[in-house]
């Protein structure tokens, strides 16, 4: 640890920490106003949370405040496992999830946008609970990281290192020259989607606390809900599902798109080949699933779509289908109804979706459309140089040729997401879950999903996970939402190496 600059190391976990027990101090009003006993294990979190950051930055002043490449990496991991850590006191400290391992679970299930959950009986948690439950969604959706970025200018160190660590998708698309006000625009955006989102979940019929936390959870692509069957509340009010089938849409979208979008240059977006794919493969996908719920659906099994809409089923199907197809594409994880039981073929659809994720540069999950791009377009290419050995034919995305080291980068990337997936089944096969079971953990795990299949279908949920099962999947979150290298970087032993 010699050659790391371990004082900022640690002074930007403690304002990573800080920033954490401020938010925590956000859910007091909700719990007052509900006259929540609460109250007071929340701020109790929030006063040892922001202790233990201000001891952390006031008692590290670092002697030069370089911010190596490496030491972006290890901040950021370990600023996630702070955040994981300390964001269990509320949950801890009031009594609503007294065991840690269930604790951990349900918080990094939250700052990872999985949405994955333990709890049995969410509408009983109090309300100052829930808002914290949806605020971890909001706080890791965007990422802490970026957020502390755009105060660094006040520690006098520079965020490039970090953004790139931190920022979701193969690169970091910039707004602004300056990194800093690349993540200060990230966030106008981000709290501008929640707050429209919000007010018109509001209009829709929502209740002024719903429509916050599932504005919260949308926006972050994270799937926690405030009621014990989560969208499906909602199934005799269409328009609350189509507001959140249009933000889940645009939350799963590149946010350098919606910021050119914002700004009214629409042909920018038009032009960009990965969202092309994203809208039109929604499209297609949707047909697809509406058609064999329409007229092919098992009539073995139960249907989920168990509300007859004003509109029909024609109607309600389609709106079922594009809602599931959209959550689980984006990783967002809301649920109308249990695809599982639309039929096997269907299943079979939506456990590929698992492995597509949405946009780059957007708060999803998974491995991501563009890398699918690039390695279809570099595997047609291999049957050209086939045929043209001695060719040079470029990979192109967007128009421009794609760098060999980014291709090889994505191309890496995605062998160690199968693998990692692949060794997950095996172990949580091991801690006691059936292979469909297994399958459908890891990858939802993995790809910061939700819902899976098997026992932790869209209508179940991880409460029946052994201890090891959980931590296990707690960590495939973690390294899911970092985007593998960044976390397990840090296992390799070049790493630790003096430079």
């Amino acid at each position: 640890m010699e050659n790391f600059n371990l004082k900022l190391i640690y002074r930007f976990l403690g304002v990573t920490a800080v920033i954490n027990g401020v938010f925590m101090w956000f859910a007091i009003p909700f719990s007052i106003y509900h006259d929540e006993n609460a109250l007071w294990g929340i701020l109790n979190a929030g006063i040892i949370t922001v202790t233990l950051g201000s001891l952390l930055f006031f008692f590290n002043v670092p002697q030069h405040k370089n911010l190596q490449k490496k030491e972006g990496y290890l901040i950021v991991t370990l600023g996630w496992l702070t955040l994981s850590f300390t964001g269990t006191l509320p949950y801890l400290l009031t009594g609503t999830i007294p065991n840690i391992t269930d604790a951990f679970f349900e918080t990094i299930s939250g700052y990872s946008t999985t949405g994955s959950s333990i709890l049995q009986n969410i509408e009983a948690m109090p309300k100052g609970i829930l808002f914290w439950r949806s605020a971890t969604h909001w706080i890791g959706g965007m990422g802490i990281i970026v957020l502390t970025i755009a105060i660094l200018p006040l520690l006098g160190i520079g965020g490039m290192q970090l953004f790139m660590a931190e920022a979701p998708g193969p690169s970091a698309d910039k707004l602004h020259p300056r990194i800093t006000d690349t993540a200060k625009r990230l966030w106008y955006i981000y709290v501008g989607l929640t707050f429209t989102q919000f007010l018109l979940l509001k209009v829709a019929g929502m209740t002024w606390f719903d429509a916050i936390n599932h504005a919260m959870a949308t926006v972050s692509t994270g799937g926690f809900s405030t009621k014990n069957s989560s969208v499906a509340y909602w199934n005799d009010m269409p328009m609350v599902q189509y507001i959140i089938i249009f933000f889940m849409f645009i939350a799963g979208t590149n946010f350098v798109l919606t910021y050119f979008a914002l700004k009214g240059k629409i042909k920018k977006v038009l032009e960009s080949e990965e969202f092309k794919y994203y809208f039109f493969g929604v499209l297609a996908i949707t047909v697809i699933v509406s058609i064999m719920i329409i007229f092919f659906q098992d009539p073995t099994l139960k249907t989920s779509i168990e509300h007859p809409m004003v509109y029909g089923k024609v109607e309600s199907s389609i709106r079922h289908a594009l809602f599931s197809i959209i959550s689980v594409i984006t990783t967002t994880g809301f649920v109308t109804a249990d695809f599982t039981m639309w039929s096997y073929f269907v299943t079979a659809i939506f456990f590929s979706l698992f492995f597509l994720g949405g946009s780059a540069g957007s708060t999803s999950g998974g491995v991501k459309i563009v890398r699918h791009i690039v390695m279809l377009k570099n595997s047609f290419l291999e049957f050209k140089k086939t045929l043209h050995p001695n060719a040079i034919i470029p990979v192109r995305y967007d128009g421009k040729a794609v760098n060999k080291t980014i291709v090889f980068n994505i191309l890496s990337f995605f062998i160690f997401y199968m693998l990692i997936f692949i060794l997950g089944t095996v172990v949580l096969a091991m801690l006691g879950l059936d292979i469909k079971s297994a399958l459908g953990a890891a990858a939802s795990s993995l790809g910061n999903i939700g819902p899976g299949i098997g026992s932790v279908s869209p209508v179940d949920n991880f409460s029946h996970l052994s201890t090891g099962a959980k931590w296990f999947c707690s960590f495939l979150m973690l390294i899911g939402r970092l985007e593998l290298f960044t976390v397990l970087i840090i296992f390799t032993p070049f790493f630790w190496k003096k430079n």
